[in-house]
């Protein structure tokens, strides 16, 4: 697609006429109408603006793309992570886990992922079914996945959920209450500090954290990217010492910093 196509689709994908679109860059709508038709190219502090209007990155707008990749945002189905997750518990007898699974789909039915139409209870799912595909069978480990965040998004406390006292503090700890500009690095430091002390939580925090990052790109704001990789890069690497540090799960560690390091590499080459 050309760079006056990259501009039309992004400025309808904003719902932005193009009169609404030249106020906020301040040209004419006739500029903003030559641009589309290809008649004339936008100079770089246009681009520039453009981008940040759009909350894309400079290279969404100004590279003339000759093919478009189709994209996914699941790859599997949650139904069948929650069979997979159910009877691998069973098997292995972990109680918590069989509970677990129940109330987090109570918890969190009717709630979606930012951004899009998949049902929330796939990042739950999706995170148990990757501790179990890293050796990790602990019942209170993958019963704390399950409900990572359900005291935070559900109104619900710690001391309903139907697990063991382990399984309790590894949610109480991943659990934080929305901050703001003035106290968030204090609260945020607070945060980490206290999970690093628990090998368990630092380990579903960082399970969280990958699983996060791979859906990013479209259900954050480019800003919110930006303090997602500053954050990550500011507190994870204690956590991933903290798992490090408990022999047990040395493989997990190892898989974890890989996968972390990898995609922020990516989106940092990216934006």
């Amino acid at each position: 697609m050309s760079i006056g196509t990259n501009i039309r689709n992004l400025r309808e994908e904003k719902g932005f006429t193009q009169e609404k679109l030249a106020e906020l860059v301040d040209v004419s709508f006739q500029a903003v109408s030559s641009w589309e038709r290809d008649e004339y190219k936008p100079d770089i502090d246009k681009l520039l603006r453009l981008a940040d209007i759009f909350d894309v990155s400079l290279s969404a707008i100004a590279e003339e793309k000759r093919k478009i990749f189709k994209t996914k945002e699941t790859i599997y189905n949650w139904e069948h992570m929650k069979t997979y997750v159910k009877t691998t518990a069973r098997n292995l007898q972990m109680s918590d886990t069989l509970s677990a699974v129940d109330f987090a789909l109570e918890a969190h039915e009717g709630q979606k992922r930012k951004k899009s139409d998949i049902p929330y209870i796939y990042h739950p799912l999706n995170m148990a079914c990757h501790a179990f595909s890293m050796g990790i069978k602990e019942d209170s480990v993958i019963s704390a996945i399950l409900l990572h965040d359900v005291v935070e998004d559900c109104n619900k406390t710690v001391e309903e959920l139907p697990v063991c006292e382990d399984a309790k503090q590894i949610v109480r700890l991943v659990s934080h209450e929305k901050t703001n500009g003035s106290d968030r690095k204090k609260v945020m430091d607070a945060y980490y500090d206290a999970i690093a002390k628990n090998p368990k939580a630092a380990l579903v925090k960082c399970i969280d954290r990958c699983n996060n990052l791979t859906t990013m790109s479209w259900g954050l704001s480019r800003e919110r990217i930006y303090r997602m990789i500053n954050e990550t890069e500011m507190y994870y690497p204690k956590l991933l010492k903290a798992i490090k540090a408990t022999l047990e799960y040395n493989d997990a560690a190892w898989l974890l910093q890989y996968q972390i390091e990898s995609m922020l590499d990516i989106y940092k080459r990216l934006m």
